[in-house]
C-alpha cells in the first residue's frame, strides 16, 4: 500500500464538497491505519531547524553532562532518560531487553491558573530540568508551542472527520498536559539482543502524537496484516498517529496502532522528536457515540494510571 497522506493547509483552505471529501478521507485513515503523513502543516522551518540543532548539541555531550538533567527520582516525568532505561513493549505485556535509545523529556511551560489537584502538580506540572546547553530551552519551548498550536489545528480537522463542529474539541484542550520527547537512537553495532528494538512495540497513550522523524531515516514501523509496514520519513512532513485515549473517545471507531522502531545490525544513528498531545487534566472523556463502550475518565488521572501500570 502507499502510505496515507493528508494536506492540512489544503483542508483548511477548502470548502463545501471538497472539504467534506477530505474530512471523509481523514476519517478513513484514522479507521484503517491510525497513522498519516501530514503535509501543509505550516510550522516555521527555523523553529524545526533550531530544535534539531539544540537536540544535537544535547546528545553530543558526554554522558555525565546529560545525566546532570536526569529525573531526580523514579517516576519523575521529565529530564534525561539514559540508555537501558526503558522497554516500551512492557506496556503491552511483553518482557524484552531495554530499548536502544536515550531521550530528553519536557512538559508544559507553566501551571495554568486554578490548578490545585496535587496529582496534577506532582505528575504533569513539575519543572523540566533544563540542560546547560546554549539555546536549548529557547528552541525547545518554541517548538513545544508550535506543536501545541499544530495539535489544535489537527484536532479541529479530526472533529470534522467525525462529523462534529470544527471547534468541538476546543473546550477539552485549552490547557493540554502534553509532553515533548527528543529521541536519539545510537548507531547499532552488530545484531541486537533477541527481541530488542530501538523502541519496542507499543501504542501511545494520549489523543494524538505528532512525530518528526529525521528526514530520510528508516526504522519506524506499524503493525499491519500480521506483519510490519515501514513508515516513510519525507522531508518537510510530520507523522501523526492516534493514541489510546482518542481510540477510547471514538469508541474504537479510530485505531491506536501498535508501532515500533526496529533494530537492525549496523544501523547509523537516528533522531526523532515526538509530541504527545493530551487534553486538559480535568477533561472528561466519554465515548462520542453516546455508548457505554468505556466508562468516563478524566484525562490527567487516566494518563497517570497508564504510566504507573508500566512502571514509567
Amino acid at each position: 500500500m502507499s502510505f496515507p497522506q493528508f494536506d492540512l493547509a489544503a483542508f483548511e483552505a477548502a470548502s463545501g464538497p471538497a472539504r467534506k471529501a477530505m474530512a471523509v478521507r481523514l476519517d478513513e485513515i484514522c479507521r484503517d491505519t491510525g497513522f498519516v503523513v501530514l503535509t501543509g502543516h505550516g510550522v516555521d522551518d527555523a523553529i524545526i531547524a533550531n530544535q534539531w540543532q539544540a537536540m544535537q548539541r544535547f546528545f553530543d555531550q558526554p554522558l555525565a553532562d546529560k545525566q546532570a538533567t536526569a529525573a531526580p527520582y523514579p517516576g519523575y516525568p521529565y529530564g534525561y532518560l539514559g540508555p537501558n532505561s526503558e522497554a516500551l513493549a512492557k506496556s503491552k505485556g511483553h518482557d524484552t531487553p531495554p530499548d536502544l535509545k536515550e531521550s530528553f523529556n519536557g512538559g508544559p511551560a507553566e501551571v495554568p491558573e486554578g490548578i490545585t489537584d496535587p496529582d496534577a502538580l506532582a505528575f504533569r506540572y513539575v519543572p523540566t530540568p533544563w540542560p546547560d546547553v546554549a539555546g536549548f530551552r529557547h528552541a525547545w519551548q518554541n517548538y513545544y508551542a508550535a506543536m501545541e498550536n499544530l495539535a489544535g489545528r489537527i484536532m479541529a480537522a479530526m472533529a470534522q472527520a467525525l462529523s462534529l463542529p470544527s471547534d468541538f474539541f476546543a473546550p477539552y484542550i485549552g490547557h493540554p498536559i502534553s509532553a515533548l520527547r527528543a529521541l536519539h537512537y545510537p548507531a547499532t553495532q552488530g545484531a541486537a539482543l533477541k527481541d530488542q528494538q530501538r523502541a519496542g512495540a507499543h501504542s501511545d497513550y494520549g489523543s494524538l502524537t505528532i512525530l518528526l522523524p529525521q528526514p530520510g531515516s528508516s526504522g519506524l514501523q506499524i503493525a499491519r496484516d500480521d506483519g510490519w509496514l515501514d513508515v516513510p520519513a519525507p522531508d518537510g512532513a510530520f507523522v501523526i498517529n492516534i493514541g489510546d485515549l482518542m481510540a477510547r473517545w471514538t469508541a474504537d471507531r479510530w485505531v491506536s496502532t501498535l508501532h515500533r522502531v526496529v533494530a537492525k545490525p549496523d544501523q547509523p544513528a537516528r533522531q526523532s522528536i515526538a509530541f504527545f498531545h493530551q487534553p486538559d487534566w480535568d477533561a472528561e472523556i466519554v465515548p462520542l457515540d453516546g455508548s457505554s463502550a468505556y466508562p468516563p475518565v478524566r484525562s490527567g488521572p487516566y494518563l497517570m494510571e497508564k504510566f504507573k501500570a508500566t512502571g514509567q
